[in-house]
């Protein structure tokens, strides 16, 4: 199964703080979560303008602790479980992958089945000869948004590598 997910963070140089993550199975089912451990305060003007306003009210049942994230994403995952490698797929991913796997702790307390790299949609656009992709989406920088909008890109993208 393929995941096409986004995460939305705060970071300083040093260290990525997850705020929210988005995720969605390549069969459309979707889950979205944020954090009620970021600290906010600590965003920059950019995540104060085009991230925090996009958040959902602080009563709806996406904001949990970073434990109840990796629960519900683990079930989110074992719920779409077709015994094949797992796949997860991010436009520009290397936060994001890094974001996603410290939910764990360190890359030596991932689970086994969670795969050590997140695969890279925007080479997977160049190296195809960069066909027409969705442009960005009104709410971009929702990360639930921007997971949906990622799977839209590999599906064009797939689309247009079989015209060939």
């Amino acid at each position: 199964m393929k995941f096409f997910y986004d995460c939305e963070f705060i970071e300083d140089g040093e260290t990525i703080d997850l705020l929210s993550i988005g995720m969605v199975a390549e069969n459309g089912d979707e889950l979205y979560l944020v954090s009620t451990e970021c600290d906010t305060s600590r965003a920059n003007p950019w995540v104060q303008r085009n991230v925090l306003p996009k958040l959902p009210s602080p009563n709806d049942k996406a904001w949990c602790t970073r434990d109840e994230m990796r629960e519900r994403i683990v079930k989110f995952w074992d719920d779409h479980n077709d015994d094949e490698p797992m796949e997860l797929w991010a436009w520009v991913a290397a936060y994001d992958h890094v974001a996603l796997c410290q939910l764990w702790g360190d890359m030596a307390s991932l689970p086994p089945r969670i795969p050590r790299f997140t695969f890279e949609l925007k080479q997977y656009w160049l190296h195809n000869g960069k066909p027409s992709i969705p442009g960005k989406p009104s709410d971009a920088h929702d990360a639930l948004a921007d997971a949906r909008h990622n799977l839209a890109r590999y599906r064009a993208i797939t689309s247009a590598r079989r015209e060939l």
